[in-house]
C-alpha cells in the first residue's frame, strides 16, 4: 500500500481589514451667529472628511456650543471621552489644540488616558498625531501657548469690561423690565408692569412667598419665562437698577481656568452711578422697600446658623416634609414646607405655635419644664398628623402619640398684639373717613 500524504490547507479567503472607527471633536467658545455658522462649517467638513476615507468608519462629530476651552466638564467633549474609553472609537480628529482644550493639564491627562487605550487624537492644525513618539512633547509646548493665549484673552476683556465700569458703562443686562441697547438699560413695557406690582405687593405687606404665589396663580412669567421662586423676587426687591441707578461689579471672576464667580465684598472696585437710565420705580418707593426689608430681615428672620432643637425634627405626616419655623407679626410657628411655600391646596397641614411644642415635649418626657439637651437624647423625630396628634418617636424605638389643643385667639393674643390690631384698626377707619370726604381717590 502506497504511503498516503496529508497536506493541510489553510483558508486563502482574504480577510477584510478591519475600518479604523473615527470620531471628531468641534468647539466655538462664543454662541454668536459668526461663531456658530463656523462650528456648522467644521461639522460639515469632518463629516465628509471621514466619510470618504476608504479605511475609516464614521463614527460621529461631537460638538460643544459656547463652552470654554479650559473646563472639562464640556457635555460633548464629556460623552466623546466616554465613548472612548467604552471602546466605539479608535481616533479622534479635532482642527486644533486650542479646539481640544486651552488647559495644559486638562489637555495632557486626555491624551495620556486615550493614548492608554490606543485611541489616537490627530490635531489637524499641527499636524500631531499623540500616539506618535514625539507627540505629547510637542502637545505640552503648543498647550502651555495655549493656556498663555487664554490668560491673555480673558485679561483684555477684564481690562476692557472694568474699564467700562469706571466710564459708567454697563455690560450686559438680563433682568426683568429691562434690555440693554448699546449699553443703555431701556424699558420693557410690558415686563415693567409686573415688576411695578412685585414693589406694590411686598409695600401692601405681602411676604416674598405670597407675592411668588400670586404671581404664579396669576401666570406672569419671570424674565426667561418660568415659574417665580422666592429668590427671584428678593433679587428684584433688591435691585437698584429699578430706581435708575447703577452698581457695577458686583461680582467678578477668580481666573480664566475655573471661571469661579464670587461676590465682590470689596476685593475689587466698585463703581455707583445714579440716574445713569430711566427708572421703572420712583425713588421714593425703592427706598421704603428697601426699609421694609431691612425692618423684616431684624424683626423676622432667624439668625443664620441658630438652629433650634426642632430643626429637621418635625416631619408633615401629610407630604412626608419637614416643618420649619415661622416668626409671624404674633406668634413664632413651626408649619409644613409644602404648606409654607404653595398653601392649603397642596398639604392641609396645620401650623404649631412653638409654645405648644415645648409644653407637649415636656409632657411627653415628664418635666416641669421643656429641656433641650434631653428632648435631642431622647426624641429621634416626631410627626405631626392631622387632628392635631402628634407622634413622638423615641431613639430606643418606643413611639407615643398626643392631642395638642388650640389656644382660643382671646388667650393666645399678647397685650402688644392687641395694641397693633387696635391701631390698624384705627389707621384703617381713618383712611374711609378720607375717602367718604372725597380727599383720596381709588382708581
Amino acid at each position: 500500500m502506497p504511503k498516503r500524504t496529508i497536506t493541510q490547507i489553510n483558508n486563502l479567503a482574504a480577510s477584510v481589514p478591519k475600518l479604523t472607527r473615527v470620531a471628531a471633536y468641534a468647539r466655538v467658545s462664543s454662541s454668536k451667529d459668526a461663531m456658530l455658522q463656523s462650528l456648522s462649517a467644521q461639522v460639515s467638513y469632518y463629516s465628509t472628511l471621514i466619510q470618504k476615507h476608504g479605511g475609516w468608519e464614521y463614527v460621529g462629530v461631537y460638538t460643544d456650543e459656547a463652552m470654554t476651552g479650559t473646563k472639562d466638564n464640556r457635555p460633548q467633549f464629556m460623552k466623546m471621552i466616554q465613548d472612548c474609553r467604552d471602546g466605539k472609537i479608535d481616533m479622534v480628529i479635532t482642527k486644533s489644540v486650542s479646539r481640544f482644550a486651552r488647559n495644559t493639564v486638562t489637555l495632557l491627562t486626555t491624551v495620556r488616558e486615550l493614548k492608554e487605550y490606543g485611541i489616537d487624537v490627530y490635531f489637524e492644525e499641527q499636524n500631531i498625531h499623540s500616539i506618535s513618539g514625539d507627540g505629547e512633547l510637542m502637545l505640552t509646548i503648543l498647550a502651555s501657548y495655549a493656556q498663555e493665549e487664554s490668560l491673555s484673552t480673558s485679561e483684555n476683556c477684564k481690562w476692557r469690561i472694568r474699564k467700562g465700569f469706571e466710564d459708567g458703562k454697563l455690560t450686559c443686562c438680563a433682568m426683568l423690565g429691562y434690555r440693554s441697547r448699546n449699553g443703555i438699560l431701556e424699558i420693557v413695557p410690558e415686563e415693567a408692569e409686573t415688576v411695578k406690582l412685585i414693589f406694590s405687593l411686598f409695600l401692601e405687606g405681602y411676604g416674598k412667598q405670597a407675592i411668588v404665589n400670586k404671581l404664579n396663580e396669576t401666570e406672569l412669567l419671570s424674565r426667561f419665562r418660568n415659574q417665580w421662586h422666592m429668590d427671584t423676587v428678593g433679587k428684584i426687591l433688591r435691585n437698584e437698577k429699578y430706581c435708575g441707578d447703577l452698581l457695577l461689579q458686583k461680582t467678578f471672576r477668580t481666573d480664566h481656568l475655573t471661571k469661579r464667580t464670587l461676590k465682590n465684598h470689596g476685593e475689587m472696585p466698585m463703581y455707583y452711578v445714579q440716574e445713569a437710565h430711566e427708572p421703572i420705580i420712583d425713588r421714593a418707593t425703592f427706598e421704603a422697600t428697601q426699609a421694609e426689608l431691612d425692618r423684616r430681615v431684624k424683626a423676622f428672620c432667624v439668625p443664620k446658623g441658630s438652629l433650634t432643637v426642632f430643626t429637621s425634627k418635625i416631619r408633615c405626616g401629610i407630604c412626608g416634609k419637614n416643618y420649619r419655623r415661622k416668626t409671624t407679626p404674633y406668634n413664632v410657628v413651626w408649619c409644613c414646607a409644602t404648606y409654607n411655600t404653595k398653601g392649603k391646596s397642596h398639604c392641609t397641614s396645620k401650623q404649631i405655635p412653638e409654645s405648644i411644642l415645648f409644653a407637649v415635649s415636656a409632657d411627653m418626657l415628664g418635666e416641669d419644664s421643656f429641656d433641650g439637651d434631653a428632648f435631642s437624647e431622647r426624641i429621634n423625630f416626631i410627626t405631626a398628623l392631622p387632628d392635631n396628634l402628634l407622634e413622638y418617636h423615641f431613639m430606643d424605638g418606643q413611639t407615643q402619640t398626643v392631642q395638642w389643643q388650640d389656644r382660643s385667639r382671646s388667650k393666645s393674643w399678647t397685650d402688644e398684639m392687641r395694641q397693633r390690631a387696635r391701631e390698624k384698626m384705627l389707621k384703617g377707619g381713618a383712611a374711609r373717613g378720607k375717602s367718604d370726604n372725597g380727599d383720596t381717590t381709588v382708581d
